[in-house]
């Protein structure tokens, strides 16, 4: 592989990672309300998903889900009605100051599990990631050279730069959570991350294979 070549994955790769989405939202979100630490799990989880999709896209069954109606709309469907479910819990929250959190707690192993599976659910939701990577791999393959070697390239690529944006956003949430500790402030946070997710989950809802 080029170098050239690799320079014009990256930015694709950049652009996209690099824009705000359900998964950042959750990151953020488990920054704000459980700590840093926790965030980071759910971030895993989401990466966990996307790097899954891609794997899918590159063997080519990521074509049979793209172009297949009933699986398209069977994930989109499952992941439209879970964001619109953490949108319907924080919206109803009656909690209206946040505590601080208790680091110990958070890497239970419990509370590990149910912060990964949160975030690989909300980061295996979108069919669109599908669809992008289908697009995407075929336009930077070079069929002379290894396959492998060039997946392995792509991912690690995409791992990285998923994950770094993803630590950028926990972050950005946790040295924010000073400021929503103060009393009264957990309302209004919660009333607003809950407008955005049932959001995206409605535009989730709406999406067609045609729109990509």
């Amino acid at each position: 592989m080029s170098i050239e070549l690799w320079l014009y994955y990256s930015l694709a790769v950049l652009i996209l990672t690099a824009s705000p989405g359900p998964s950042v939202l959750l990151c953020m979100t488990k920054a704000v309300t459980e700590g840093f630490r926790a965030s980071m799990y759910t971030a895993l989880g989401s990466l966990t998903a996307i790097v899954s999709i891609m794997t899918l896209s590159f063997s080519g069954l990521g074509v049979v889900i793209a172009t297949s109606e009933v699986a398209f709309n069977m994930i989109k469907w499952s992941g439209a009605i879970y964001l619109i479910y953490l949108g319907y819990k924080a919206l109803t929250s009656k909690q209206e100051t946040y505590q601080i959190f208790d680091q110990d707690k958070a890497s239970s192993i419990a509370t590990k599990s149910s912060l990964y599976l949160s975030g690989f659910i909300v980061g295996a939701s979108n069919p669109k990631a599908i669809v992008f990577f289908t697009a995407l791999f075929p336009q930077f393959i070079n069929t002379s050279e290894p396959l492998l070697t060039q997946y392995f390239i792509f991912a690690i690529t995409f791992t990285i730069m998923e994950f770094s944006w993803l630590t950028i956003y926990s972050y950005l949430g946790a040295r924010s959570s000073n400021w929503l500790l103060k009393k009264g402030r957990a309302k209004y946070f919660n009333r607003i991350t809950g407008g955005v997710f049932i959001g995206a989950g409605v535009f989730l809802s709406a999406s067609s294979r045609a729109s990509t």
